[in-house]
């Protein structure tokens, strides 16, 4: 039986992955940017699941990393002329990752609801240093005024200014990340991970550096944190100081936990259904936020493994009546 799931769950990754690949090729500009938009949450929400779902680490201040790869993008990128794809996409993760590297060296000395609170005003101060600073535009943002381009030499293996292009670019981003993530997470690293998660002193007894490993974690949550934030800018043209704000680190953490605390594929289905929601609530109302939250509140308590427990939930129904 474990040998059929396993193949049901390869042959649903392999399908949704085809879908994904094919929807750009529609004629609708607005779905193929909305695909883009829900890549980029489910990339910044498989960044934040490297935290809460795997090291046990909740915290309320991610989008201080996604905004700084935004914002590199802009930054690094010449004015009158396209940047160089290959060159700021790296460079955005960098400043990102080191920017986690050097808030956590402080942050992960504290535990529990101190861990949270560190966190979001570590965030708070990053979205005061770019609203106020002269560098990064204030408070009315800056603009990325040409698209990265993605040319090697004479060579252009894809045009980033063409939506099809760029939600495939993102959808490759997207792929690589999950891939990744999954081979760490399955590593002896991940499992060690694991082990922080469950029991961080049984851990430390044992001789490991829990330390080490959970800045390590912090670092590597934060990169790909940057990454989604440097594909947001390349999609959107523009950045502003509210991509650091707190909501934002609420909304990536509430995807998370719709789609399921601890599985990367539960992150992607929750950026889907988060964004679905999103655009289907802001068309009753204006107050869709309250809707969204009745929502999540409805999925914690009847759904506690989010969308990713959904099938073994299923499972367990179809065993109980054959039972």
């Amino acid at each position: 039986m474990n040998r059929v799931h396993a193949r049901v769950r390869l042959g649903a990754t392999l399908l949704a992955m085809a879908a994904i690949v094919a929807f750009p090729l529609t004629d609708s500009a607005f779905y193929v940017e909305l695909l883009a938009k829900v890549l980029i949450l489910a990339i910044f929400a498989m960044s934040l699941n490297v935290l809460v779902g795997f090291t046990g680490l909740v915290s309320f201040g991610h989008a201080a990393y996604f905004g700084i790869g935004a914002y590199a993008a802009v930054l690094l990128a010449p004015k009158y002329d396209p940047a160089n794809l290959w060159l700021v996409l790296p460079g955005s993760v960098i400043a990102a990752g080191i920017a986690a590297f050097v808030i956590g060296l402080f942050v992960l000395r504290t535990r529990g609801v101190y861990f949270i609170m560190v966190t979001l005003a570590f965030a708070q101060m990053v979205y005061y240093i770019f609203h106020d600073g002269a560098f990064s535009g204030g408070s009315d943002g800056s603009y990325l005024n040409f698209k990265p381009s993605a040319a090697v030499g004479a060579f252009v293996p894809f045009d980033l200014t063409v939506p099809r292009h760029l939600c495939w670019f993102v959808a490759a981003m997207t792929i690589l990340t999950y891939v990744a993530l999954a081979r760490l997470v399955r590593s002896p690293f991940g499992r060690i991970l694991a082990g922080i998660r469950s029991n961080e002193q049984r851990m430390r007894a044992l001789g490991f550096a829990t330390f080490r490993y959970k800045l390590a974690a912090f670092t590597v949550a934060g990169a790909i944190g940057g990454l989604a934030g440097f594909l947001y800018a390349v999609l959107f043209g523009f950045v502003t100081p509210e991509l650091f704000a707190w909501h934002q680190s609420g909304n990536v953490l509430l995807t998370v936990i719709l789609g399921g605390v601890g599985s990367l594929a539960g992150s992607v289905a929750g950026a889907f259904a988060f964004v679905a929601m999103e655009e289907v609530f802001s068309g009753w109302t204006r107050h869709w936020q309250l809707v969204m939250g009745g929502v999540i509140v409805v999925v914690v308590l009847f759904l506690p493994g989010g969308l990713a427990g959904v099938p073994a939930r299923i499972r367990r129904g179809f065993g109980a009546e054959r039972g």
